[in-house]
């Protein structure tokens, strides 16, 4: 499969759509988000909306790559990526990461992070062929 990566600029209703449907895909709980709050993602100069596309030009999948500067340097960390099952297995999870790998090197991140649930063996077997390794951490949340 044919499959394009690319940073997104504009939020048309092709973006809008594909987000309706590939939300319920990464989040039961989460609803899509709406045009403006995908607006301001990609107005944001911390995120990085990457959108593949098939040869026809439909939106397969997306990730968000969020870069931040903290005293100790420029970090990267991978989000939301979601591949439509009708992409899945196709290379279109690996080219959206390999291209945020990419982004975020020509930023000046010496590094990228990225959290998957154990359950979603397919993700990690792919982050681990692309050299990502499991940190020796804990992972923390607040839910006040």
């Amino acid at each position: 499969m044919s499959v394009t990566v690319a940073v997104a600029d504009e939020v048309t209703d092709e973006v809008v759509d594909a987000f309706a449907r590939l939300t319920p895909q990464l989040s039961r709980s989460s609803p899509p988000p709406t045009r403006q709050q995908l607006e301001e993602i990609v107005a944001s100069p911390a995120t990085h909306l990457l959108l593949a596309t098939g040869a026809d030009g439909t939106i397969l999948g997306s990730l968000t790559l969020v870069l931040f500067r903290i005293p100790t340097g420029l970090r990267a960390w991978i989000e939301d990526v979601v591949v439509d099952e009708a992409g899945r297995g196709q290379g279109v999870g690996e080219a959206l990461n390999r291209f945020a790998i990419d982004v975020a090197a020509e930023r000046g991140a010496r590094s990228v992070d990225l959290t998957s649930r154990p359950s979603r063996e397919a993700a990690n077997r792919l982050y681990r062929r692309l050299g990502f390794e499991p940190r020796d951490t804990n992972v923390y949340r607040y839910q006040g």
